[in-house]
């Protein structure tokens, strides 16, 4: 689960109906992976480095900076992560904390869900097929600020060998 956080599902561009879309989708497929006794691991944004504080803060209206109020998992997603990682940039595999937890639970495939398709889970899901993880992405589970430019990068993502589905 990727940046499903209070401050970016509260406050984000996404529309009631896209929310509650992907809520269900979201939910059903955490459910799916307990029940199989796979591991669900929520990824949150913390703009902490110093040049990304700057940007996120003249950007996003300070959205997402490291210690401001909603960096917390939003209420629909609070309670369904095993693991929870702090991720500073786009790509959940900058920081180095999550390639040793996936190789701890034997983790070879994920299923990527969350916000936004064209920058954080593209990021992370790119990152993941260069360390030779299969990934899999529900259409339904993401969403997207720009529909075009979230196209743009699951073409690419499909490119690399991630499957949509």
């Amino acid at each position: 689960m990727i940046d499903l956080q209070t401050v970016f599902w509260r406050d984000g561009p996404y529309s009631p109906d896209q929310k509650a879309g992907a809520e269900t989708a979201i939910l059903q497929a955490v459910e799916r992976a307990k029940a199989d006794d796979i591991p669900v691991i929520a990824l949150r944004q913390e703009w902490s480095i110093p040049a990304t504080k700057v940007i996120a803060r003249l950007a996003m209206e300070g959205a997402a900076v490291a210690g401001t109020e909603g960096t917390e998992i939003a209420p629909p997603f609070a309670d369904k992560a095993d693991h929870t990682l702090v991720k500073r940039v786009q790509d959940g595999f900058e920081t180095g904390a999550l390639d040793p937890l996936l190789k701890k639970l034997g983790v070879g495939h994920l299923h990527l869900m969350g916000l936004d398709t064209a920058y954080c889970v593209a990021k992370t899901a790119l990152a993941a097929r260069a360390r030779g993880y299969q990934v899999t992405i529900d259409r339904r589970t993401i969403l997207a600020a720009d529909q075009k430019t979230a196209d743009k990068a699951l073409k690419q993502l499909e490119e690399t060998g991630v499957t949509l589905i």
